[in-house]
C-alpha cells in the first residue's frame, strides 16, 4: 500500500471568522477523496491537553505549539492534518511552519466588524463588556500572517467557495 504524503493545513483567524465551518467542509472533501484526516480544533484542544491554560500570551504560546506537535507528529505518518485555532501570534506561528515540514497556511480574513456581528458565541459582546480579558481582537492582538499559502475572505465569500480555494491550493501543492 502506498503511503499518502502527510501534511499540515494551518487554519488561522479571529474568533467566528469561519475557521471550523471551513476546516469540516475541507475535511469532508479530503475524506471523499480517500485521506486520513485528523481535525485539531482550538477549543477541543485546549479541553483536552490543554487544561489549565490560562490566555496570557505565554499559555497561548503553550497551546499552540501543543497543537503544532501533535500535527507534525500525526503529518509525518501521512495523515492530512487540519487545525482550526486562533492561533494570534506570528511568532509561534512561524516556529511551527519552521518545526512542520508540510505545512500550509490559510488565513481567514474576517474583519473584526463582521466577526462581533455574528458573535455565534457571545464572546465579543462579553469581551467589549469587559467581562472577557485578553480577547484577541478586542483587547489583544491578532497579527496577521504576512505569507500565508492561502487567503480566504469569509465576510466576502461563501463557505463553499473559501473551501474551494484551499482545496485548489493543496492541489496545486500536490498534496492532493
Amino acid at each position: 500500500m502506498c503511503q499518502q504524503k502527510g501534511f499540515t493545513l494551518w487554519f488561522t483567524g479571529l474568533s467566528g471568522a469561519g475557521k471550523s465551518t471551513l476546516s469540516k467542509l475541507v475535511e469532508d472533501e479530503l475524506r471523499k477523496r480517500g485521506r486520513n484526516v485528523e481535525v485539531l480544533d482550538g477549543d477541543e484542544v485546549r479541553e483536552n491537553l490543554s487544561k489549565g491554560l490560562s490566555f496570557s500570551k505565554e499559555d497561548r504560546d503553550i497551546n499552540v505549539k501543543r497543537i503544532g506537535y501533535v500535527a507534525k507528529l500525526l503529518a509525518r505518518n501521512g495523515v492530512a492534518v487540519i487545525t482550526a485555532a486562533i492561533s494570534p501570534y506570528r511568532e509561534v506561528r512561524d516556529f511551527i511552519r519552521e518545526d512542520n515540514k508540510d505545512f500550509v497556511e490559510v488565513f481567514v480574513n474576517c474583519p473584526v466588524e463582521h466577526c462581533i456581528e455574528k458573535d455565534v458565541k457571545g464572546l465579543y459582546k462579553k469581551a467589549i463588556a469587559g467581562e472577557i480579558k485578553e480577547f484577541t481582537g478586542i483587547s489583544d492582538p491578532y497579527e496577521e500572517p504576512l505569507n500565508p499559502e492561502v487567503t480566504v475572505n469569509t465576510h466576502q465569500e461563501t463557505p463553499e467557495q473559501s473551501a474551494a480555494k484551499i482545496i485548489s491550493k493543496l492541489e496545486e501543492l500536490k498534496y492532493l
